[in-house]
């Protein structure tokens, strides 16, 4: 089977949605697929991989991703393949698989970071001279309001909900093939180690109740939420919390939170990471407080792991969640409230233990080898008709 997969960006370092591409087109090529990867990054080379990188020149980035959608789409329609795979939005794709959701959702959960109806009427404002998010936004109209448009790939059961209700996608459309994630390969010696290891390096005491954040966006994943919910913490006798932030986002603001709120001493930035399976092993809770993840990959993977998760019902990765047996799902009401109180309960090295050990049975369910499989079932029924 011939398949193009067309993703503008294919670099780990931006984020969930690059490194799980990444793991998925080695799935593929494991499984006999001729895969040829039409995107702007130059990643490395890989036996089986094809690559065929198309800048984007042009003076602004949202020329730059116009650009490369049009000679992409020149190239493809001067060749032949079996199923063109799009994950950046193109027209004439077979399948479309947004992984960060819809454009429609992603807006609607940006202004509600904001709080106050008037700031977020502002935000509406502002938003109407925003180039790149009209033309996402028209391009995404498109696709899914066309009648001969492509069968549209839901990550999670909230991105179906997303298509349902923004776009009135009929079913026959949509497919839903869950996210997934290779399963941390360490052996528990390696485990052990890497825990001791991580704990050293950040000065964490072995009794002291370790808690990991992992985001690049810090702010539409709720750090400040995260920061507020441990001074509470803190305020309340918690002594024992330590927290590790890791991802890129780091500036002298969040830092100035942290010392209004009282818990610069409890909190360290390490800066983005290539050892986050590490960090993993080392801490023993997992809080991701977001606004909007379509599935976020960061819980996934701590929850493989075997780390409790703390997350809420705007992250499609929730849904693999059973509350207060797996991990905790928090509600809209009271958020931060619900977040001292799941965090406080979590303290408890034997209820951490039951948490983890349910939590790493996602890898049942949530594989990046069953993903795989899904995508080839629906490659195959997209030929047969």
């Amino acid at each position: 089977m011939k398949v193009a997969l067309v993703t503008e960006w294919l670099d780990a370092w931006r984020g969930g949605a690059e490194k799980s591409t990444l793991q998925f087109m080695h799935h593929l090529i494991d499984r006999g697929v001729e895969l040829h990867v039409f995107t702007r990054s130059r990643p490395s080379p890989a036996p089986g991989l094809q690559v065929h990188t198309f800048s984007g020149a042009s003076m602004s980035r949202t020329r730059r991703s116009m650009t490369f959608a049009s000679r992409v789409g020149r190239r493809l329609r001067s060749e032949s393949f079996d199923i063109v795979h799009a994950i950046t939005p193109l027209r004439h794709a077979d399948i479309y698989q947004p992984r960060g959701g819809t454009v429609a959702e992603s807006i609607e959960r940006n202004l509600a970071l904001l709080g106050s109806r008037s700031a977020q009427q502002m935000k509406r404002c502002a938003n109407r001279f925003n180039f790149k998010q009209r033309y996402m936004l028209s391009l995404e109209q498109d696709l899914f309001q066309s009648p001969d448009g492509p069968v549209v790939v839901a990550i999670s059961d909230y991105v179906v909900r997303q298509l349902q209700r923004h776009y009135a996608l009929p079913d026959e459309r949509i497919r839903r093939i869950y996210n997934g994630v290779d399963p941390n390969g360490a052996t528990p010696t390696e485990q052990a180690t890497y825990r001791e290891s991580i704990r050293r390096e950040f000065d964490v005491a072995p009794d002291q109740c370790l808690v990991l954040l992992v985001a690049h966006n810090f702010r539409l994943k709720g750090l400040q939420r995260w920061m507020e919910a441990l001074a509470r913490l803190t305020r309340g006798g918690a002594r024992d919390l330590r927290c590790l932030v890791v991802g890129k986002g780091e500036t002298a603001r969040w830092h100035r939170l942290a010392t209004q709120l009282g818990v610069a001493e409890l909190l360290t930035f390490t800066g983005p990471s290539e050892r986050v399976h590490e960090f993993h092993c080392g801490a023993d809770v997992f809080v991701h407080p977001t606004y909007y993840d379509p599935c976020s990959r960061v819980v996934l993977e701590a929850m493989a792991a075997g780390l409790p998760c703390v997350t809420t019902h705007w992250d499609g990765a929730s849904e693999m969640i059973e509350d207060g047996v797996n991990g905790f799902v928090l509600p809209d009401s009271g958020l931060v409230e619900a977040l001292v109180d799941r965090v406080d309960r979590l303290r408890d090295p034997v209820l951490r233990k039951s948490l983890g050990t349910a939590a790493r049975r996602v890898v049942d369910t949530a594989s990046m080898s069953r993903h795989a499989s899904e995508m080839l079932d629906l490659y195959g029924d997209k030929l047969a008709h």
